[in-house]
């Protein structure tokens, strides 16, 4: 405590560009990742697939990959731009501190007199925050949508879906949004300086909450969940739950496809009681015994403890944000760099301390992935083992194709934001080497699926 006290105070420094250091590392960081962009750009121009993969990929096929991968690219350096010039503008012209005092007034003129305080301010300031950042991102979004991704066959959105998702997605927010961040600010004002301990109970808690509701409240509002049909999927999933004592309770079929060709397949739950969800378009596009392998990986993180293990690191991380955030809570530095010079609010220190936060978060983000692969390879073993490796190669290389994805890496784009390996060094820790071509369907552009959500 003594410690970060004193660390407070030493970053609490009049007139310290606090402004100019967060807009500096927010345009560095955009130059670095368009530079990782750039060189990858270069692996997207090759014309030959890599060599494990050219028994497997038609030169067709991996000619609509590579151009997939430059229209993601090309979109990704310019909504990276959109962004950029966004964020710039926001800080530099003081929207924070004009819309703070904006909503405030909204409170003073139509609010009654108990809904004045500061955690009432906070709570209309997000919301409006929230709104301005969905209508901002809008032209992105319905580029993305109906020109990028239909343009390669994934999209299969109408615009009344697209807006009916916005609108549900808005209305989550306004209503999950004010008692978490009431419960947030409330434990800041009432806990003193030992606040972040409090905090971190408070989103630990909050994450077993919402892993709780999530399948019964929120999903249902997106997607149709029914049970997966007696056959030899659901033999096969069951035999493989029960195998590894993994507490299945339900078996679910999500109609994925009524969105995108996009396809996954995950679990969820309390560690006593498991759901299986399979994508439609996975099972479509597969084998009975090739999903059943892609389950096989997926309860491989189960089994060697991912979850549990990723879990606790998610835990340590808030608890270090958490400490690192009473370290700039009482900095008048760093609100008056931001035009704020006789309000502190809560809210705005955690959102202008996040800003200040975010080297250290790219630092962490390498971390993660670094650990991330490493557990992809296991899981993959882990299936191996079970007798599954030539089901989940053809599996990985049949979803490679079906999704257009990207079949070879620069390293070093590769290290800062992949989370899996790529596809030939998964198959050359299955031993798989393109000496036995996988049986693959002729793929049309318009039958594509990406993996979503969580990857293989």
């Amino acid at each position: 405590m003594d410690l970060l006290q004193r660390l407070g105070r030493a970053l609490d420094r009049p007139l310290f560009p606090w402004k100019k250091l967060i807009v500096g590392f927010s345009i560095a960081q955009y130059l670095f990742e368009g530079f990782l962009s750039l060189r990858q750009y270069q692996i997207l121009k090759q014309t030959k697939p890599p060599k494990v993969l050219q028994k497997e990929v038609s030169q067709e096929v991996f000619d609509k990959s590579q151009a997939y991968g430059r229209a993601k690219a090309k979109y990704g350096l310019i909504s990276g731009l959109y962004g950029q010039i966004q964020n710039t503008a926001f800080i530099y012209y003081d929207v924070l501190p004009k819309l703070w005092s904006l909503t405030g007034s909204w409170l003073l003129r139509y609010a009654p007199a108990r809904f004045s305080g500061e955690i009432s301010h906070s709570i209309v300031f997000v919301l409006t925050f929230i709104v301005i950042q969905q209508v901002l991102s809008l032209p992105t979004s319905i580029y993305k949508t109906f020109v990028l991704e239909e343009k390669f066959g994934f999209n299969k959105q109408t615009p009344k879906l697209f807006v009916e998702d916005i609108l549900k997605g808005q209305m989550l927010a306004f209503v999950l949004t004010p008692p978490i961040l009431a419960g947030f600010l409330a434990i800041v004002q009432k806990t003193g300086n030992k606040f972040f301990y409090y905090l971190w109970m408070f989103g630990a808690g909050l994450q077993v909450f919402m892993i709780t509701i999530y399948p019964i409240t929120i999903l249902p509002l997106f997607n149709k969940l029914s049970p997966l049909e007696p056959g030899e999927l659901k033999t096969g999933v069951e035999g493989l739950a029960a195998r590894l004592k993994f507490p299945l309770h339900e078996l679910y079929v999500i109609d994925g496809s009524k969105r995108s060709a996009h396809s996954n397949a995950y679990f969820f739950g309390m560690p006593w009681k498991k759901h299986i969800v399979i994508y439609d378009t996975l099972i479509e596009k597969s084998e009975p015994e090739e999903v059943v392998a892609v389950l096989a990986h997926e309860l491989g993180h189960w089994s060697l403890g991912h979850t549990t293990k990723l879990f606790g690191i998610s835990q340590a991380h808030f608890f270090y944000i958490f400490a690192l955030f009473s370290v700039f809570i009482n900095n008048q530095s760093l609100y008056q760099s931001f035009g704020f010079h006789k309000e502190f609010p809560i809210i705005i220190g955690f959102i202008l301390f996040s800003d200040a936060l975010a080297p250290m978060d790219t630092v962490i983000k390498l971390l993660m992935n670094i650990l991330s692969r490493r557990y992809e390879f296991q899981a993959d073993e882990f299936a191996q083992n079970l007798g599954y490796s030539t089901e989940l190669a053809r599996s990985l290389i049949k979803l490679q194709i079906q999704n257009l994805s990207t079949m070879d890496a620069d390293w070093m784009y590769a290290s800062y934001h992949f989370s899996h390996p790529i596809l030939t060094e998964r198959l050359g820790a299955l031993g798989w080497y393109g000496d036995k071509p996988a049986s693959i369907p002729e793929v049309k552009v318009e039958d594509v699926s990406k993996a979503s959500g969580r990857e293989l």
